[in-house]
């Protein structure tokens, strides 16, 4: 089983991997290697946000970020989860459950009291992994605009 922690600097090429593999899945991101690291590197240096790796054997086998916001609806924090991903030969073993526990108890430390994510809707096996760890989904729909 692999060791969940805090991502560090030198995990970013790694990172940018699995967002490779994870991009290649999501019908509506493209792949592109300096756009992932610049905003990992964000990521790293924002104490509001978590990037949490999972290592087998000195690799990172699969990785989960997270980010605070306020929600009003909440009265308080709430954490915006994306980038789940595990390697494909490290499924159904147990990380990815290993990294979505290790995000809740870093919400949890931070007085989230809700957390949130945008699944594919055509990625059955992601959405069954959700739905075995007790997600839920809603009536809301997400709209995206890009800013020129």
């Amino acid at each position: 089983m692999a060791t969940v922690r805090p991502a560090r600097p030198q995990d970013l090429e790694p990172m940018v991997g699995l967002l490779r593999l994870l991009f290649t899945i999501e019908e509506d991101f493209g792949f592109d290697a300096v756009k992932q690291r610049q905003g990992l590197a964000l990521l790293l240096n924002d104490d509001r946000a978590c990037i949490l790796v999972a290592e087998e054997a000195g690799q990172a086998v699969g990785m989960c970020t997270g980010q605070l916001v306020i929600s009003t609806a909440e009265g308080g924090p709430a954490v915006l989860v994306e980038d789940v991903v595990v390697a494909p030969e490290h499924r159904g073993r147990g990380t990815g459950r290993a990294l979505m526990d290790a995000l809740t108890g870093w919400a949890r430390e931070r007085g989230a009291t809700r957390m949130q994510l945008l699944a594919d809707k055509n990625n059955p096996p992601a959405l069954a992994f959700y739905d075995r760890l007790g997600w839920g989904s809603t009536a809301l729909i997400c709209l995206r605009r890009y800013i020129d």
